[in-house]
């Protein structure tokens, strides 16, 4: 009954439009989400946009099932709970409901509850159409459902079980409850990719029938050496690579914001006079293009934040130096090939044989050739083994702790808004913390050293059990 969809929105006469996700129900657009998304398409993404949205379609195929629950709290109650525990018999494993929910983890059920709380509150503040409060809005089915559980979510200042208003106290509600927590636990090994491998990834990796994949080695080269999030090399023109000054064997590599970031210092107006603004003007002007930030398809790549270096571009800190060294020459080697395409936008990394020759190379091709990269030299594909791109910027991390290298500077490097950022990416693996331990207890033996019997004595007359 309820789909999520890409939507063209316009907002006047100007013919501008945004893509955003919608929900379809069997009435038409659920309105009061869309309009939520465009108040929030300035600061949010799209992908927190088709998180909110799957949130939302879950709390009405709730509400659908449960039409005659008039308890407004009991139902909000009900629908957190769902999340934790399922919506199937624990006897017969049936579920009559139809909604088919598995148990969710705790940190699931929280963000579906945070994302209902934050659109509830927005509705509830600024469509005062919600029904209770004006009945004659004509809105449609869904629309006016939606308001109405915005209406009470303000009204009883209570929501899913565990949010409730700054001003509600428990005496207001009668109880108060949170959110289930899973135990604490130490964080798994750190999914870093093996340094011992990287270089044979390189070059046999990306090697396939005697042909290298320049533009996946470079790509890998930014992960691995430079510590870019994987989507972020998605973002660089042709212009925001080249030669260091300090070092010309060296590649100085600038990735920009893709909207804020600085339009190329070779954009011209129609009169050949220069021409400034920033990226997504120049994307507009030229070649009548978003932001990759904006796109609703394949050609989609995310952007974090973090701190930038300058407005609005991060620097690529290269370690070891020699990485930004082989990246130079490989961005030569992939010119060569870039020159032969003709290309109908700005961005470096392209299909270069695949149809439609040209266009933008994407996340999940990338994905694909390192997949395949790994694999050729013998090394299993998974996140927790530090085989999937992410795990290239894990390595960078400890790399620069294993160095010694202090934490503000990595802070710097890995372009964390946060000092606190960077604990994922330097945590200790489990060889390295049995290494200390062990180093700790032979710095203990050292100290007392003929002050205390060996440590197998204490076992002598002990006859142990067998």
């Amino acid at each position: 009954m309820f789909v999520t969809v890409k939507a063209r929105v316009h907002t006047d006469a100007t013919g501008v439009f945004a893509e955003l996700p919608a929900l379809l129900t069997s009435a038409g657009v659920l309105e009061p989400l869309l309009d939520y998304f465009l108040s929030r398409s300035h600061d949010r993404s799209l992908t927190w946009m088709t998180k909110v949205a799957r949130s939302v379609r879950m709390f009405l195929e709730y509400l659908q099932t449960n039409p005659a629950e008039s308890d407004t709290y009991r139902l909000f109650q009900n629908f957190a709970q769902r999340l934790y525990t399922g919506t199937f018999d624990r006897e017969t494993g049936l579920d009559l409901s139809g909604l088919c929910w598995a148990p969710r983890s705790p940190q699931d059920a929280s963000h579906i509850i945070t994302h209902l709380t934050d659109f509830f509150d927005w509705l509830g503040e600024l469509r005062p159409e919600a029904t209770r409060v004006n009945p004659r809005y004509a809105g449609g089915l869904f629309d006016r459902q939606t308001d109405e559980a915005a209406y009470q979510y303000r009204r009883t200042k209570a929501f899913l079980g565990h949010t409730w208003a700054t001003n509600a106290s428990p005496a207001e509600t009668g109880h108060r409850l949170r959110a289930r927590r899973l135990p604490k636990v130490e964080q798994g090994e750190p999914p870093a990719f093996p340094e011992e491998r990287f270089e044979e990834l390189l070059v046999k990796g990306f090697c396939a029938a005697g042909r290298y994949d320049y533009r996946g080695m470079l790509i890998t080269l930014l992960l691995h050496g430079a510590g870019f999030r994987e989507s972020e090399p998605f973002h660089i023109y042709i212009p925001d690579v080249f030669p260091d000054i300090a070092n010309p064997r060296q590649a100085q590599v600038l990735i920009h914001h893709p909207r804020h970031g600085a339009a190329p210092a070779d954009w011209r107006d129609e009169l050949g006079r220069p021409r400034r603004g920033n990226r997504a003007e120049y994307l507009a002007h030229q070649f009548g293009l978003v932001p990759r930030t904006d796109l609703m398809d394949r050609r989609h790549a995310g952007w974090k934040g973090g701190m930038h270096d300058a407005a609005y571009y991060k620097q690529a800190y290269w370690f070891l130096p020699e990485y930004g060294e082989w990246f130079l020459h490989l961005w030569h080697r992939y010119l060569e090939q870039v020159a032969r395409v003709e290309r109908g936008h700005p961005f470096a990394f392209i299909n270069l044989n695949r149809d439609p020759v040209g266009a933008i190379y994407t996340l999940t091709q990338y994905n694909k050739a390192h997949a395949a990269a790994c694999e050729r030299i013998g090394l299993t594909v998974g996140k927790a083994l530090g085989t999937t791109p992410h795990g290239h910027r894990h390595a960078y991390g400890r790399r620069l702790h294993n160095a010694g290298v202090d934490k503000s500077f990595i802070r710097r490097f890995m372009h964390h808004a946060s000092l606190e950022s960077q604990g994922v990416y330097t945590q200790a693996d489990t060889r390295e913390t049995l290494a200390e331990i062990e180093a700790a207890a032979q710095r203990l033996r050292e100290k007392y050293a003929g002050r205390q019997p060996e440590s197998n004595s204490v076992l002598v007359g002990i006859e142990l059990d067998r």
